[in-house]
């Protein structure tokens, strides 16, 4: 594949003069953009991109002097050099500080000219590479604090997520239950260029069916009972930035067709209102479960399936990532101990054998808080009871998972009193979500 050519942009109001430099430029293998004054050279730049300018200094309307303070501010890596027929000192020195590249006079001698435009494009070259390999250390420094393991699965989950981060794609995010799928969302979004807009998480399924559709995308004033303000929805509140839809599969069919809208579009419209705004955001959605089930049963859309799978993100659960899951109840006991001020009791051999024995249907959120139960000198390994669960011939593993997410249930009714709302709270999951998964699982215990 052939290498592009490097773009010049060159500005310069006499037309006989701009055709004939334009030329030499061509003969030195780099690529030439003309402009005939300031105002049509921004228009230019922000419509392409470019690698240097070359401007001429004395032009109508806006001067060259006029004009590089407005192309350092927009486009600060971009090396800028003046050319000038009226060239004195003290006006050399206010390019120069004004961040011009280099200041030279015409007539120009062809060969200067050349070298200073090669030697303007290896810096800026090198500046390149240099931002990043920066940019690159900084994101695999921050996967590796953030997402802990060493395993196959763990590395290409971080290769993948280092991977994605940069491109302007919306990704769905797939993993069981207390994998992480929150965690591997967030840093999606702090390795992205948008890490300094807003990031904005949703649980799909704690959204109150009565007021989703204005959580989303905002109200005006009177647009229901109650409406007495205008309130910015989600969407548009993550304007430039990140959105994170967790638990899609639980959006009610209705907003589902306003979310395809909004995601092809990239459009909101306020509740109450006919005037569209336009947004720029990333959507970043997760799920448990397999969206094409949830499709063939009626319960999904499939367009929407298909746009927000623009790019795909596996999470591998805990038990298969290997010595991972010591290495993660090592950090949290850890990380538990340093804030009681405790010390740190190593692993015994047992305590190993059970840790990489135990099918955690959790996954890392059920290794963390028993990871802090050991810290506190509680009993921490699951009960015998579970254990076998664990081990049962026969079963498959979604039944293992669904009988032990009944139990934790069971035994937080029981501790809360039967009372479903503090249940719910001390599990942390929507009340909504509680009650889905008591009814579902009830259900199917039965059968």
């Amino acid at each position: 594949m052939t290498e592009a050519l490097p773009a010049i942009l060159l500005i310069e109001d006499d037309p006989a003069l701009r055709r004939s430099l334009a030329q030499w430029l061509f003969l030195n293998e780099l690529s030439v953009v003309e402009a005939p004054d300031g105002s049509e050279a921004l228009r230019i730049l922000r419509s392409r991109s470019v690698d240097l300018v070359i401007s001429d200094v004395r032009m109508p309307g806006m001067s060259g002097l006029d004009l590089l303070p407005i192309l350092k501010k927009n486009w600060p890596d971009l090396p800028v050099i003046m050319l000038s027929g009226h060239g004195d000192v003290p006006m050399a020195v206010a390019a120069i500080q004004a961040g011009a590249f280099n200041f030279l006079t015409k007539p120009y001698v062809p060969e200067q000219l050349i070298g200073t435009v090669q030697n303007a494009l290896e810096q800026a070259g090198l500046r390149k590479r240099l931002l990043s390999l920066e940019q690159a250390n900084t994101t695999r420094a921050k996967l590796e604090r953030m997402l802990l393991g060493t395993d196959q699965a763990t590395t290409r989950l971080k290769a993948a997520i280092e991977q994605l981060a940069g491109y302007p794609v919306d990704v769905l995010i797939k993993g069981e239950t207390g994998a992480g799928k929150e965690v591997v969302a967030r840093l999606l979004h702090d390795c992205s260029p948008r890490r300094l807009e807003p990031y904005v998480a949703i649980n799909c399924a704690a959204l109150p069916l009565d007021i989703v559709e204005s959580e989303l995308f905002g109200h005006e004033t009177g647009a229901f009972t109650g409406a007495s303000g205008t309130r910015i929805g989600k969407f548009e509140f993550a304007n430039g930035g990140t959105i994170f839809l967790d638990e899609i599969e639980s959006m009610p069919l209705g907003i589902q067709a306003k979310l395809l809208r909004v995601l092809q579009e990239r459009k909101i419209t306020r509740l109450g209102s006919n005037k569209e705004i336009p947004i720029d955001v990333r959507v970043l959605s997760a799920t448990k479960e397999d969206l094409r089930d949830r499709v063939s049963q009626g319960h999904f859309r499939e367009d929407l399936y298909y746009r927000l799978v623009a790019a795909e993100i596996g999470i591998p659960p805990l038990r298969d990532r290997g010595h991972d899951a010591v290495l993660l109840f090592e950090h949290f006991t850890q990380s538990m101990t340093q804030r009681l001020d405790r010390g740190f009791r190593p692993l015994a051999p047992e305590e190993m054998r059970f840790i990489l024995g135990y099918t955690w249907p959790g996954n890392v959120r059920q290794l963390k808080l028993l990871a802090e139960r050991r810290a506190l000198g509680l009993d921490w390994q699951p009960e015998a009871g579970e254990r076998a669960v664990a081990s049962v011939d026969g079963a498959s593993l979604s039944e293992l998972v669904d009988q032990f997410e009944l139990k934790v249930i069971e035994q937080a009714l029981n501790a809360a009193d039967g009372k479903v709302s503090l249940a719910a709270e001390r599990l942390q999951v929507p009340h909504r979500t509680f009650n889905e998964k008591l009814k579902r699982l009830s259900t199917k215990q039965k059968d």
